[in-house]
């Protein structure tokens, strides 16, 4: 309870986790929290250790070392719950050819182990639910590429488990598909927790409500995608189409608005106006101030727009200065903390060693001092 307000518990919890290959971490250290029924999306480049992190969640792979709570549950040792909870969808959509789109979804309630007497409604439900009714009878191999990856979400939605775990969704579908890709996963997230993985920024910010940002391994930013633009705004620029008089030219509009902090000709155009870049100082909108100042000056404004940040702007500038360690510095680095944390665990005892040793203390002399009377 926090100013009397009640905190939502972490339906997922990931606490210090790292998965290592020999010498070569493919995560380290990750830290993270969602949210029951929040649509997440997990973003970085290839190789970044997205699909890494997402198998240890399902518990298809185990970590190296850390704790990873699904439900309360821990993955390592109540696999089974917390297997029940999740539906999974792969990247590049596995199915099995030979079998129609019903067979194939009946197949994976079995999987579930989906009572007998709930399976025919849990796959109806799946089937409706990802809009496959028209096809549910024809075998998954002669489906489009949208559809196959209609079928593995049906897959991993049969049974309504609490979290859905969708890697790469929308990976080599045409625009169209995309976009019903993109609704259907929209439309999970009323009674779901998503976690979605790409390397699409647009899909990030249209879909999903919370940003994890992944690179190399560690996790770089936890925040709102609104959060995460705002991160890159610096200066604002605005683009300014006008047309001037011999006696009053745009530049002179700098001595008037202080927040203008420079202001550069691009370019004239076929029609005798003039394309100017207004630089404003800490990100100020000076839109408004632009126009009264302009029409003092009988400066016609043609057009005007802002330069709009984008998370890819966020994401650019969260990675680009990041430094890049040899998997023997990332070695000694891991060593290093492993090492820091056994001295705080020792720190941590004596300390409760000594609490006790004091509550002990303190109860025998109240004991002694009642005795006294």
């Amino acid at each position: 309870m926090r100013n009397g307000v009640k905190e939502e518990k972490a339906l997922i919890e990931v606490k210090n986790v790292t998965k290592q290959y020999g010498d070569f971490f493919a995560v380290r250290n990750i830290n993270f929290e969602i949210k029951e029924g929040e649509i997440v999306g997990f973003l970085g480049r290839n190789g970044a250790g997205k699909s890494t992190t997402m198998n240890m969640i399902t518990g298809f792979i185990e970590p190296t070392s850390g704790q990873i709570l699904v439900g309360g549950f821990d993955v390592d040792k109540k696999p089974k719950k917390v297997k029940r909870q999740i539906g999974y969808m792969p990247e590049g959509t596995p199915l099995y050819s030979d079998l129609t789109v019903k067979e194939f979804v009946n197949y994976m309630a079995d999987l579930k182990m989906i009572p007998r007497k709930e399976k025919k409604a849990a796959v109806e439900k799946a089937i409706k639910s990802t809009g496959l009714e028209s096809v549910q009878n024809n075998l998954t191999k002669i489906l489009s590429r949208g559809y196959k990856q209609r079928v593995s979400m049906a897959g991993a939605i049969v049974g309504d488990p609490k979290i859905l775990i969708l890697d790469e969704p929308t990976v080599g579908l045409d625009p169209k598909q995309v976009i019903e890709i993109r609704e259907l996963i929209k439309s999970f997230g009323k009674d779901h927790t998503v976690i979605l993985s790409s390397h699409i920024l647009s899909e990030i910010s249209q879909i999903c409500e919370k940003v994890i940002i992944i690179d190399k391994g560690e996790i770089v930013a936890v925040d709102t995608p609104e959060n995460l633009e705002k991160l890159s705004e610096k200066d604002q620029i605005i683009t300014i189409v006008v047309e001037e008089t011999e006696e009053k030219q745009l530049p002179s509009i700098h001595e008037e608005i202080q927040a203008i902090k420079d202001i550069t000709f691009v370019e004239e155009k076929e029609d005798g106006s003039k394309e100017y870049s207004i630089v404003a100082e800490n990100g100020q909108d000076i839109r408004k101030e632009i126009s009264t100042t302009c029409a003092k000056s009988n400066i016609i404004i043609l057009e005007m727009k802002q330069q709009e940040v984008s998370l890819e702007d966020a994401f650019v500038k969260l990675i680009e200065d990041r430094p890049e360690y040899s998997q023997k510095e990332i070695k000694k680095i891991q060593y290093e903390k492993e090492i820091q944390e056994l001295r705080e665990d020792k720190s941590a005892k004596k300390e409760q060693k000594q609490a006790k040793k004091e509550e002990k203390a303190a109860k025998k002399a109240e004991k002694n001092k009642g005795g006294n009377k």
